[in-house]
């Protein structure tokens, strides 16, 4: 039965039958921001005032950054949350297939790739974890390229010894070990921190966290290695959705696919402009060599084929090849 609703008499203001909150980890000028507040004031008016969130963006400075926030989500303290695949996969590891390094050659083919058989089979796993993995609710980042403030990087020679940033998720750390590179992980909202006293000296993310983020005061050079893609997997708290009133969580789910849409038209535009927003800022930008690179992975695909197991990796190579 629906909760009865209740009115602030003082102001006549309807307060929500259902009141969330949404964590995401991207600066609140990012496009995930603004579309994620566009879905929910939609949400809110489609159901006549019963739905309500707010959205925190950095996860609410939760100490800790996502991982923390991740395990907010499963115990239920928040009930909505955007996180790249490669963090899930702490908790869910088949999620870190959309990790895997030079799988895709482009975002739109990693939208194809999650909104298909295999993002089905992502969710199945999730849930089992206590996640809903929302059909077709993979926001978009852009495909992840190295920035530094010591050299760019044009083949993989170049990332011998370099101290690089990465967010959490093991398959991401296995990869740049095995191209020469130290990674070390640090959480997103201490990344400018990391950089600035010396952590770390490099970084790789798509070009928008350079910008929201703006490490582009700290960074020198930007390599276009496009050697993976980027996105924000839209998570519901598994219990709280299946509590949920049909018409709501049809309401929501309709736009969730409208807003990704959006968002990720929104993302392409502005990670097109950066290159050129990011060169007058003063940052010195090459392109890499990609074919370089996938070679020195032999072994990163070996070992993920067998820990991601034969039906995910099959999955994943009916849309994008063979690899390894």
């Amino acid at each position: 039965m629906r909760p009865t609703r209740t009115v602030n008499t003082v102001n006549q203001v309807s307060v929500p039958d259902y009141s969330f909150i949404q964590y995401h980890g991207q600066s609140d000028g990012s496009t995930l921001h603004r579309n994620l507040v566009r879905m929910w004031t939609a949400i809110n008016a489609q159901t006549g005032g019963r739905v309500g969130a707010t959205v925190h963006a950095e996860n609410g400075k939760v100490a800790g950054g996502d991982p923390a926030a991740l395990r907010l989500l499963i115990d239920g303290e928040i009930q909505f949350y955007t996180l790249m695949g490669g963090i899930i996969g702490t908790v869910a590891p088949v999620a870190e297939v959309q990790q895997v390094p030079f799988a895709f050659s482009s975002a739109a083919q990693a939208h194809k790739v999650i909104d298909g058989p295999l993002g089905d089979f992502i969710g199945a796993e999730m849930a089992a974890k206590g996640m809903y993995l929302f059909p077709h609710g993979g926001f978009d980042n852009g495909m992840r390229q190295v920035a530094s403030v010591a050299r760019a990087v044009a083949a993989p020679d170049d990332l011998a010894g370099m101290r690089i940033r990465v967010p959490p998720g093991q398959l991401i750390f296995d990869t740049f070990q095995a191209l020469g590179a130290e990674p070390v992980i640090i959480p997103a909202n201490q990344l400018y921190d990391g950089l600035a006293s010396g952590q770390v000296t490099a970084q790789e993310n798509p070009l928008a966290v350079i910008e929201g983020f703006k490490l582009y005061k700290l960074l020198r050079y930007v390599s276009m290695t496009n050697h993976m893609w980027s996105g924000f997997n839209l998570m519901a708290h598994l219990p709280t959705w299946r509590r949920l009133p049909d018409d709501i969580r049809d309401t929501i789910a309709r736009n969730v696919v409208a807003h990704v849409q959006q968002q990720r038209m929104d993302q392409a535009t502005l990670n097109a402009r950066l290159r050129q927003d990011l060169t007058r800022r003063g940052l010195l930008i090459n392109d890499a060599d990609q074919s370089a690179f996938r070679p020195r992975l032999a072994g990163v695909y070996s070992q993920w084929r067998e820990r991601l197991g034969a039906g995910c990796w099959s999955l994943l190579e009916a849309e994008v090849g063979g690899l390894g």
